[in-house]
């Protein structure tokens, strides 16, 4: 195999070969080891061609390894933003050894005379638009999509950090997409709930139609304080951001963070272009999300359903301590008899917050009209004694009558489905001491 490879040892073209299943790099010819500052073939071994050829710490996000087929080359274009150069790529698979390499090879199809020129830039964006949405479509996936929308983004304006963020319902800015260069140190768990009053002043602007573009961040010291100590904090430099529109509304804004000064109207025209895909992708990511949530939540009480309970308890398998809290709804079909469905409604309402209040940091669900469970995973059987204690406490402030039967078990031996037939049988056991006590005759 080391003379094929060497066949390719002094081609004009940019050469490497690496493991379809590892991405370990098993070649560079001559002129790519120049490219990327290598001098022997020898300094490559052990290395991942993400690492080196895209500056990535993970797997690249448009990679074709799967569609690549041996006797097949495969022909596309990209802008490498670690050589920064236009390249015209063509690559295949080679079988040899029970091992699958890739062999890429790309021409360098940039025009020397306006490399690095804002003029070719700008005839070059609708290309680089047209080529970031096609591989962002191919994703399976709108959350996908968004990831690798930001990542192409990022590699092609020379950005440290891409990012989405959204109004969540407090009025306040979620962090919720992020996309860093190799080396840089992702913000985005730092960056949820922030106050609205951060970007006040931005979104002020937002809504005279203007983008956010920082040349010099020092410039918005005095202007913008608290923002200027929000991003002094995250090492920005320079910023452009635009925001995201819902029809008429604003939901959110997304960026980049230290692209270079000279690029930033360039950059800004790119974000404001892109901002319709990106708000296509949310909006479809959120179609999905309430398709998910009605198919595994019933309507009434936003509780899961059968099928949401299914999915905890096979999530929860094998958990340490698993306990389940049976509840019924007492007298819920005379509420709906004497008082109509909608009173009724109410009742189970009421029920569901009761449940809530008690076991909302556990899986919580209806599974009949008038019967609700909670399922809790990791509990300890004395904790689930007092929280059931308290739920049974507020059944009076709540206007609820519950009947509750629970059981709890430190092992998986009994399986789910016994668990839930012997709740089951110490609720209907309370609900018959009940009516018993009460002195109501149910036939009636």
């Amino acid at each position: 195999m080391e003379k094929i490879w060497n066949f390719f040892e002094n081609l004009n073209e940019l050469v490497y070969v690496s493991d379809v299943d590892t991405y370990e790099l098993v070649y560079m010819n001559r002129k790519t080891r120049e490219n990327f500052g290598f001098q022997t073939q020898e300094e490559i071994k052990g290395k991942k061609c993400y690492e080196v050829m895209q500056h990535n710490a993970a797997p690249c996000s448009m990679c074709n390894n799967q569609e690549l087929v041996e006797g097949e080359f495969k022909e596309w274009k990209y802008y490498n933003p670690v050589l920064g150069k236009h390249l015209l790529l063509k690559d295949t698979m080679l079988e040899q050894d029970g091992r699958r390499y890739r062999v890429e090879i790309a021409l360098d199809v940039s025009n020397e005379e306006k490399q690095g020129s804002l003029i070719q830039n700008y005839e070059n964006m609708e290309a680089i638009i047209n080529e970031g949405i096609r591989i962002s479509l191919n994703a399976p996936t709108s959350e996908q999509s968004l990831e690798i929308i930001l990542e192409y983004l990022g590699k092609a304006l020379n950005g440290e950090r891409t990012y989405i963020f959204e109004k969540n319902l407090l009025g306040n800015d979620d962090n919720t997409y992020e996309w860093v260069a190799n080396g840089i140190r992702p913000e985005k768990d730092n960056l949820q709930n922030v106050p609205a009053e951060v970007c006040e002043n931005w979104y002020r602007n937002f809504r005279e139609g203007k983008n956010i573009i920082i040349g010099n961040l020092e410039n918005i010291r005095e202007s913008d304080p608290l923002q200027y100590e929000n991003l002094k904090q995250q090492n920005i430099s320079t910023l452009v951001v635009v925001p995201l529109y819902e029809g008429q509304k604003i939901i959110g804004f997304y960026g980049v963070d230290n692209p270079p000064e000279k690029m930033l109207d360039y950059t800004s025209n790119m974000l404001q272009i892109m901002g319709y895909f990106i708000v296509s992708s949310i909006r479809r990511r959120n179609l999905v999300r309430e398709l998910e949530r009605m198919s595994y939540s019933d309507q009434l009480t936003k509780l899961g359903n059968r099928f949401a309970m299914e999915q905890y308890v096979t999530d929860a398998s094998g958990t340490s301590g698993f306990g389940v809290v049976y509840c019924d709804i007492t007298g819920l079909k005379r509420v709906n008899d004497t008082l109509g469905h909608q009173a009724g409604d109410q009742l189970i309402l009421r029920a569901g917050e009761l449940l809530r209040e008690e076991f909302s940091d556990y899986g919580l669900f209806r599974i009949g009209g008038d019967e609700l469970l909670a399922l809790c995973a990791g509990i300890g059987e004395e904790e689930l004694k007092q929280r059931i204690e308290r739920m049974k406490a507020g059944m009076k402030k709540k206007d609820v009558v519950m009947a509750v039967g629970s059981v709890w078990q430190e092992s998986w031996e009994r399986g789910f489905d016994l668990l839930l037939m012997e709740a089951e049988r110490r609720m209907y056991q309370e609900k018959a001491a009940y009516y018993n006590n009460a002195g109501i005759d149910r036939r009636h």
